[in-house]
């Protein structure tokens, strides 16, 4: 009888709940979409009611091994421009990489043929830099990022990677060429994702070191999860490098038909599971990146006076924790160096739009002396700017000093962190060599997020205030430059 009288006031109640509407949410009608499991993990599509909303197009770079120019998936309309530097049409792709994540991103989208682009908005822009032993030239690597910039990219995918070794410097594979083409992307307001790498390029498995240029300021670094939520063994760990997470096993995509030819009889000619070995299950953090890349190109199309950094701290915030209560038992609670932030997630970094959005930071990037710094005139006396211990450790300033001039800087925050601030003398060429310290003429440094340097400059010259975030954290902050002649000075 209990029982009985529990039930019926179940079932009063129920009409209570019955009130709230369903919201179906949008689901493309391409045949091959249920194979593409990653666009259920990422949640591509759940923000979205029953049809998708109409956006102008945003110009996605895809720095790879080309595209298959002529799949069904790729027409016209959906390539802006195409350029190859190793030789052959950029049209063509030998190899099968790039139209593999090509196809993860911008596939053709309910056509009722093949599978589902995750970035509907995207107007591709294809850089061919890959050669037929599979190797790149950073030089090529450099000019395509340069190209694409200057055509037109919002957002910039890299599933390529050099070995980054802090411990071994003759196997590191650092290069200035390549970050002075990042800085270039960054300053003219691109976004750029890397795959952080996989293991089986390292000297071991797994690597605690993310690939360049992931492991580059301002570049988010994509690692992959297996369908069930756990980080594999091939995909490089990073304690600061390693920023989001998405699927990286079992991916399915687009496939050049030339490849996906030598299996004739398979049904689905142009796409992975009829081809070669290697893609049939495809696995690597190259195909984990696109789909942040996708991420970042459908913000970019809802809210298009988004800057770069507001993108990557959008997708990296609402990214849903990986952890042992959804599939990966290695990984503790927040922030980790197996998977960054977390998972993708989609619909919710969507849903952030509607908030309270980070600040910008319109002075990026300014991570080093000399040109790479930021310049302030002799009127400017405050600055607001964010910083992060991940994504931007180092912001520097450069501002003009009269002989005997005396100057009061005054660093706020970001509220809850520890910073440092820092004055380096004319002539300062990096405020990361060890070897130049002898540059450095103030520091404040110590815990709290308040830091106050005084100081007379005994020469005139370019002084660069330095901005430094010493553990995790991030945040807004504000430098103010208080200048007054020194007393007996000429003025």
């Amino acid at each position: 009888m209990k029982t009985a009288a529990l039930a019926a006031m179940a079932l009063a109640l129920a009409p209570v709940a019955a009130a709230i509407p369903f919201r179906a949410s949008f689901v493309p009608n391409d045949p091959l979409a249920p194979k593409q499991y990653y666009l259920a993990q990422d949640h591509a599509f759940d923000a979205f009611p029953a049809d998708l909303p109409v956006v102008n197009p945003v110009r996605v770079a895809i720095i790879d091994s080309g595209i298959d120019g002529g799949h069904p998936e790729f027409p016209r309309s959906r390539i802006w421009q195409a350029r190859s530097w190793v030789g052959g049409s950029p049209l063509s792709d030998e190899e099968g990489h790039g139209t593999f994540v090509a196809g993860m991103i911008a596939a053709a989208i309910n056509n009722n043929e093949g599978i589902a682009g995750m970035a509907f908005p995207a107007q591709l822009i294809i850089a061919k830099i890959a050669r037929s032993d599979q190797t790149i030239d950073v030089r090529d690597e450099a000019q395509a990022i340069r190209w694409a910039v200057d055509v037109g990219a919002r957002v910039i995918n890299l599933s390529i990677g050099g070995l980054r070794d802090p411990f071994h410097p003759r196997r590191d594979t650092f290069s200035h060429i390549e970050a002075s083409a990042i800085d270039y992307a960054v300053s003219h307001g691109v976004v750029l994702v890397a795959a952080v790498g996989n293991s089986d390029d390292a000297p071991q498995s797994p690597w605690p070191f993310a690939s360049y240029p992931a492991a580059l300021p301002h570049v988010i670094g994509v690692s992959a999860l297996s369908p069930t939520g756990n980080v594999p063994q091939f995909s490089n760990r990073d304690r600061i490098y390693n920023d989001i997470s998405a699927p990286g096993q079992e991916i399915y995509s687009t496939l050049p038909r030339a490849l996906t030819a030598s299996h004739p009889l398979c049904q689905n000619q142009g796409y992975s599971d009829c081809g070669p070995d290697e893609f049939r299950h495809a696995a690597g953090t190259s195909f984990a990146a696109p789909q942040v890349t996708a991420a970042a190109a459908i913000l970019i199309a809802l809210k298009p006076t988004l800057q770069p950094d507001q993108v990557i701290n959008i997708l990296e915030r609402t990214a849903t924790d990986v952890n042992a209560s959804n599939g990966c038992k290695q990984c503790p609670l927040q922030r980790d160096p197996f998977s960054g932030w977390g998972r993708l997630d989609v619909a919710k970094a969507i849903a952030a739009l509607d908030g309270v959005l980070p600040p910008p930071d319109r002075l990026e990037p300014n991570d080093d002396a000399g040109s790479h710094a930021a310049r302030l005139g002799a009127n400017v006396t405050s600055v607001k700017a964010t910083i992060d211990f991940w994504d931007d450790q180092i912001d520097v300033y450069r501002l003009y000093l009269k002989k005997n001039e005396r100057v009061k800087l005054t660093l706020n925050g970001p509220e809850g962190t520890t910073s440092n601030l820092l004055l380096w003398k004319p002539g300062t060429k990096s405020v990361n060599d060890l070897s130049a310290q002898h540059f450095r003429v103030a520091q404040s440094i110590g815990p709290g997020p308040t830091h106050v340097i005084g100081y007379k400059a005994p020469s005139g010259g370019w002084y660069y205030a330095e901005v430094k975030l010493t553990a995790r954290g991030f945040g807004p902050y504000e430098l103010t430059i208080a200048r007054r002649p020194s007393l007996g000075a000429p003025k």
